[in-house]
């Protein structure tokens, strides 16, 4: 059975060694974190794994070891589309679908110049197509590296309508745009994950199948609470989500390597070290270890609420039934 990737879905960091080498036991620990937190799916060899910087091996390798570890309890999807030639993305693709992941993610700015027409973007699909799994579902990522490539209302369809595509992690960043997407796709496979925290809940309260942000590699379990106990705490999940909007605007503070100097600070790894970020961000940008003091000051604060909102609900509850 196809496993429905939606909800809330990581997207994955990869930690490294001083030396420049995957740090697999971190990286076990990282999975459990994010699985202890509310993850309900897992995005492996993304855009945040830094996946541009990875060779085919690690990128093969990272997905599989994430499937290893997981071990089905919870959809794990991968993509590793880097390449620039057909026949380059064909061998990676098919690297990384053979690894048992539940599905394989395609990059929009690999199908298609900005430039490009959707018989351009559907040609390259239906030749990626014919070299992955027919049975395997396919998800779309618009990656913003190294350029964003939106598909178009008439991509978005032809995904919808193909019936291979469950997954569109949407990089529009614009709430009208998630919402004639829903329209687009409705009654099809293709769900519309929205990877904007500014946008995030509104997106879920107009029927956007999830959430897949950096920021879940900080506090995913307060985007789980928002999806699924938001609508019950209106009040509540409105301050929370503006919270969660502050909170975001500290990814441009030298995202992966905040990520994982955050999880340093709570151990989950050793090692902050990044190929993609090569400076220093506590000189380039001051006071960073305050900000993330501040964050899960307000993030622990936020938990404390919902644990005394969800007190009183059961307690009305159990009043109700007696």
């Amino acid at each position: 059975m196809k496993k429905k990737i939606d909800g809330i879905v990581p997207v994955m960091i990869t930690p490294f060694t001083r030396d420049n080498v995957i740090d697999w036991d971190g990286y076990e620990r990282l999975i459990e974190w994010y699985l202890d937190n509310g993850a309900e799916a897992l995005f492996a060899v993304c855009q945040s794994s830094e996946m541009q910087h990875l060779s085919l091996d690690e990128r093969r390798d990272l997905a599989r070891f994430t499937v290893e570890r997981v071990k089905g309890r919870v959809p794990v999807v991968a993509s590793g589309h880097i390449s620039d030639t057909p026949a380059a993305q064909r061998e990676e693709l098919a690297a990384v679908a053979a690894t048992g992941i539940d599905g394989i993610v395609l990059v929009t700015n690999r199908l298609a110049a900005l430039d490009d027409g959707a018989d351009v973007f559907r040609a390259r699909v239906e030749d990626l197509l014919s070299v992955l799994p027919s049975d395997m579902p396919i998800g779309l990522y618009e990656c913003p590296a190294p350029f964003r490539r939106l598909l178009s209302d008439e991509e978005v369809s032809y995904c919808a309508q193909s019936g291979r595509f469950t997954f569109l992690k949407d990089v529009s960043c614009d709430l009208a745009v998630v919402k004639r997407r829903l329209e687009l796709t409705r009654g099809t496979p293709l769900g519309i994950n929205n990877a904007n925290a500014a946008i995030a809940w509104p997106a879920i309260q107009a029927g956007a199948s999830g959430f897949c942000g950096v920021m879940l590699n900080f506090h995913p379990d307060l985007y789980r609470w928002i999806e699924d106990h938001g609508a019950e705490h209106p009040d509540l999940a409105e301050e929370l989500a503006v919270f969660l909007v502050l909170a975001a605007m500290s990814e441009a503070f030298g995202y992966p390597k905040l990520a994982k100097h955050y999880h340093v600070r709570r151990g989950t790894f050793g090692c902050d070290h990044s190929r993609t970020v090569s400076f220093d961000i506590h000189e380039r940008f001051w006071a960073l270890d305050v900000i993330l003091d501040r964050m899960e000051q307000g993030a622990a604060r936020f938990r404390a609420r919902i644990a005394q909102a969800e007190l009183a609900a059961a307690s009305k509850q159990r009043r109700h039934s007696a």
